[in-house]
Order: structure tokens, then C-alpha cells, then sequence
């Protein structure tokens, strides 16, 4: 019997789906933004079941994101395999408020995905979105969007729009460098905010996939075709291959932004991003995820999806027989190893020992406080993914402040407008207290409240930290070591808040919602908290 694929495929915060195939191996490519190190790159044989095995853009000479602004980071990486190398291309976006991106394009190749990658060369900055695409000639050709940062036009033009068409420009694998002349072959379709730009060949045909209509809910994957690579395109008889836009009941919202892939038998299956919106406000809790529609060929040589229209479905079939791997429901973490597990990802700086260590204190995880939560610069939090909108996590803090300016502990995070955190601090006259910081979305003020008036007093020692988030709703728990029952601290939180669409900072959310472990000092003492175990439980 053929096995089902189970959308997503990639769960819980992984947008801008590029896929590549390597024989009988299935590698997807997804965004990583602000979060260390770059890049996750999934790993599959039957397109069912997937591993993370690799985050390639691990040193500073790759990457180094210090300052960037939330959702900036890198954006929308391709992946391929040509000439016995693995080519990534990926953006690392220096602005996001403005006119102004500031997005400066890179690749680097690697002869094995899970081997070491190359330092990084420089391509352009004229918009985000790259891809390479190998010719059967044997010429390579690199796309992006271009970005036009002008309000209006000079000469009292109309209003130009910010997303103004995909470049393609020869790449010289050699000289490793762009050569011969910049084209703008496609305007997209008036679906607008033409981006995530794919091309592959078949049939003597060019087709180009790319996203369009922002990456809410109106987002698209649109197709065009071509005889020559320049073009001129003509448009998909649906316009758009995959998208949800017209269909606000359909389980995937927001499907836009994937790649085409065949498998080696010749079955088609294009990737997107989507999002599972909680009712009643509708937002995607787990960010914006991975899904894997299978497609066939018309007569009219053109892709469609195989269960017809354009409404991506949950379950499509696989390409073969497989055996669906479950995973566990509840992972525990106990850092006895000295690598950090790879689940786990930090903020920004390519100088991890600066804000954890994993064999200072021997089977914890040792946290340097350095700048406050909300930093784009160096803070020490360390987080995982969240993957089911209802799940448990724990932790326990061993943490000596001697300043209100120091605290440690439990944190629901997206960004520096948008989390909610359980922590130990010290309190003028209560002295060592348990609290709740809580940023409710107030883009752009960043106004941090706290529900628990005055903390909680608690001896000193070990203290137990829990957080249980189902659906929209977030409740925290604490126990002092030595007891076993579980105290509520503070109200119940809203969840939902941390997400794309949470707050009054929705617009440029790209990322998705973290449960991990932190700690700061302002007062720049770099005060140490070790934690000694971190639990994740779908509940």
C-alpha cells in the first residue's frame, strides 16, 4: 500500500521550502532569519519521513548577524547539486523598516551536505530571493527579485512598487562571479510582491515558479514558461499553481514559496510554505511550515497539482512504499554532551562561547547573562522549535542574582516585541524572587509588563520552571527544589501573541514561536545560570 505524505512535512518554523534531489536523497533547504547557526537542511528517501542533519553557515566568516533587526537574517536559501558539489545560495537581510532592505546575496558549496562548507562569496545586493540554476548546457544562471526602495518615481511617475521583478544575470563558476547582461525576465502576475524566483527545465521548456502576494494570507505559488531562459514568460492557464487565497477554510493557509522536484521514476511534487491558523483570530502559532503537494503533467505541458485546483491538501500520496517514523512525543534534554543538541539554535552571534558553555559545569547548560532579552546584538538564550500548538516544556535553574539587573529562567519567544518568560531575579526587599516578564506585541515601544506585581520570594537553591501552552493560551509553573507539586506563577498568558500575526507587530513576522532558556545582565557582570535539563512534551 502507498504510504501518505502528511502535511507539514517540516513542522513548527520552516519557510521558503528548497528541495533537491541526489539520487534516492530528498534534501529541503529552509529559512533561518536571525537565528544561529544558518539554514536548516532536512534529509529524506521517501519525501515521508524527515531529518534535520545539517546547519551549514556556522562561523562568522559565513555569517554574522549581530544587529540585525528581528526577521532580518537569512532569507529564502536555494539548494542544489551540480559538478559533484552542493551550491547554497541564501541573502543575509541587514534592514527590514523602511524603504531599504539591505540584502546582500552569497554561495557556498559543500561536496557533502553534512561536511564542512565553504567560506561564502559575495554575489550582489539587488534584491533577496536568490537561486542558481544549472543548465543542461552547462552554463549556471543566478535569479532574485529586484527591490525598488523609491516611493514614487521621479518626474511625478506613479508609485513603483517595492517588488519589481526577478533578475537573472550568468554566474561564472570559475571567475565566481555575475557576467554578461542583468535581465528582468518576469513581472509576476497581478497577484503582486513577485519574489522566491525557481527555474527548472523540462521538455524544452523554462519554467519558473515564484511566490507572490506577500507571505500571508494571500500567498501564491505562481508558474510561467518560456522556450529561451531570458524569456519573454507566458502564465500558467491558472496563474497560480498552489494557494489558499480564495479558501479560508482549507486546513494549509498562506501556501506559497516552494520548488519543483522529481523523483527518480519521473512523479512530480512541488514544496511550499505554509501556516495552521488557530481560531478564533486566526494565527499561525507555529509560524510558517513546510508541505510537499504531489503534481502531474498536463497535455498541455503544463504542472497542476494532482488532486486538481489549487488548494494544497493534508495528506497526498507518496511516490512509493514507507513506513511512517513517529516521533516521540516527549524529548528530554539532559546536556551531557558537549556539542549542543540540534534541536537547539541561539540569536545572531557566530561567537557561541561568548553566551553558553557545555562543559564549564559538566551535564548543564551554562548560560553568561549579557544583554537584556530584547537585544540585537549578543544575548545568551538558547531555544528550540515549537512544533505542536499544544506542549509542555520544563526546565530547572540553578541562578545567584545580586541585582534586579540579572535574571534567568523559562521563555515562550518570537522576538524582542513578542514573547512572554518565566524568571529568577532579585528583588530589592524580597530578595531572590521568581517573575514574569511579558511583551504583548507593542511594536515598536517594546513595553514589558509584569503580571506578577512583586515576584514570588524563593529560598535559594535549584528552581523548577514549567510552561504549558495549548492552543492560544500560555500558564507558567514553578516549585522550589526539594517539592514535587507544581505551583501556578502568574495569570494565564496570551500564546497567541507569540506568532506572526500576534500583537500590533505583525508586519514583517517571518519567524516562528521558540520555547527555550535564558539569561541576562545589564550591568555587564555577565552573571552565570545553569540549567540542567530541558523537557518538550506534546500534550
Amino acid at each position: 500500500m502507498t504510504a501518505m505524505i502528511r502535511n507539514p512535512i517540516l513542522p513548527g518554523f520552516n519557510p521558503d521550502p528548497s528541495i533537491c534531489r541526489v539520487g534516492e536523497d530528498y534534501y529541503i533547504a529552509t529559512s533561518t532569519f536571525e537565528w544561529y547557526p544558518g539554514v536548516q537542511i532536512h534529509h529524506s528517501r521517501d519525501l515521508v519521513n524527515w531529518t534535520l542533519v545539517r546547519r551549514p553557515l556556522e562561523r562568522a566568516s559565513q555569517l554574522d548577524m549581530r544587529g540585525n533587526p528581528d526577521s532580518c537574517g537569512v532569507w529564502a536559501p536555494c539548494l542544489s547539486h551540480a559538478d559533484g558539489l552542493f551550491y547554497l545560495v541564501y541573502t543575509d537581510v541587514k534592514r527590514f523598516d523602511g524603504n531599504f532592505k539591505d540584502a546582500h546575496n552569497y554561495i557556498v558549496t559543500s561536496p557533502t551536505i553534512e561536511g564542512e562548507w565553504s567560506d561564502p562569496v559575495y554575489v550582489n545586493s539587488s534584491g533577496f530571493d536568490p537561486s542558481l540554476f544549472h543548465d543542461d548546457d552547462g552554463r549556471k544562471w543566478f535569479l532574485n527579485m529586484q527591490w525598488n526602495h523609491r516611493t514614487e518615481s521621479f518626474g511625478g511617475a506613479p508609485k513603483s512598487p517595492a517588488f519589481d521583478g526577478i533578475l537573472l544575470q550568468e554566474w561564472d563558476p570559475v571567475a565566481k562571479k555575475l557576467t554578461g547582461a542583468i535581465r528582468n525576465i518576469f513581472a509576476g502576475s497581478a497577484q503582486g510582491l513577485v519574489e522566491g524566483p525557481h527555474l527548472f527545465k523540462r521538455s524544452g521548456w523554462y519554467y519558473l515558479t515564484t511566490a507572490e502576494g506577500g507571505t500571508g494570507y494571500d500567498h501564491v505559488v505562481t508558474m510561467a514558461r518560456s522556450r529561451t531562459i531570458e524569456g519573454p514568460y507566458e502564465m500558467h492557464p491558472q496563474t497560480h499553481l498552489i494557494t489558499s487565497k480564495d479558501h479560508p477554510d482549507a486546513a494549509l493557509q498562506r501556501a506559497g514559496h516552494g520548488q519543483y522536484v522529481e523523483t527518480p521514476d519521473g512523479q512530480a511534487y512541488h514544496t511550499h510554505l505554509t501556516g495552521r491558523p488557530l481560531a478564533p483570530l486566526r494565527r499561525c502559532t507555529l509560524g510558517r511550515e513546510t508541505a510537499l503537494q504531489k503534481c502531474v503533467w498536463g497535455e498541455d505541458d503544463w504542472l497542476y497539482l494532482a488532486q486538481g485546483g489549487v488548494v494544497p491538501d493534508v495528506d497526498v500520496p507518496a511516490p512509493g512504499e514507507a513506513v511512517v517514523i513517529d516521533k516521540p512525543a516527549r524529548v528530554e534534554t539532559e546536556f551531557d554532551s558537549p556539542q549542543l543538541p540540534r534541536d537547539f539554535q541561539w540569536l545572531r552571534t557566530p561567537v557561541p562561547e561568548r553566551i553558553f558553555s557545555l562543559s564549564e559545569r559538566p551535564g548543564h547548560l551554562r548560560l553568561f547573562g549579557r544583554e537584556s532579552i530584547g537585544s540585537w546584538f549578543e544575548q545568551a538564550l538558547v531555544a528550540r522549535r515549537q512544533e505542536h500548538h499544544s506542549f509542555r516544556a520544563e526546565t530547572v535553574v540553578e541562578f545567584e542574582p545580586d541585582t534586579y539587573q540579572q535574571a534567568a529562567g523559562l521563555t515562550h519567544y518570537y522576538n524582542r516585541h513578542k514573547f512572554h518568560a518565566a524568571a529568577v531575579t532579585l528583588h530589592e526587599q524580597l530578595g531572590r524572587v521568581v517573575t514574569i516578564f511579558s511583551c504583548n506585541g507593542d511594536f515598536p515601544h517594546s513595553r514589558m509588563t509584569f503580571p506578577v506585581e512583586s515576584g514570588v520570594s524563593v529560598p535559594f537553591g535549584r528552581v523548577h520552571l514549567a510552561m504549558e501552552i495549548r492552543d492560544n493560551d500560555l500558564q507558567f509553573f514553578w516549585h522550589a527544589d526539594g517539592y514535587r507539586t507544581w505551583r501556578k506563577l502568574g495569570p494565564l498568558l496570551d500564546a497567541g501573541v507569540v506568532s506572526d500575526e500576534g500583537g500590533r507587530g505583525e508586519h514583517g513576522s517571518f519567524t516562528g514561536a521558540f520555547a527555550g532558556v535564558f539569561a541576562f545582565d545589564t550591568s555587564g557582570r555577565a552573571q552565570e545560570a545553569d540549567f540542567d535539563r530541558f523537557i518538550y512534551e506534546a500534550l
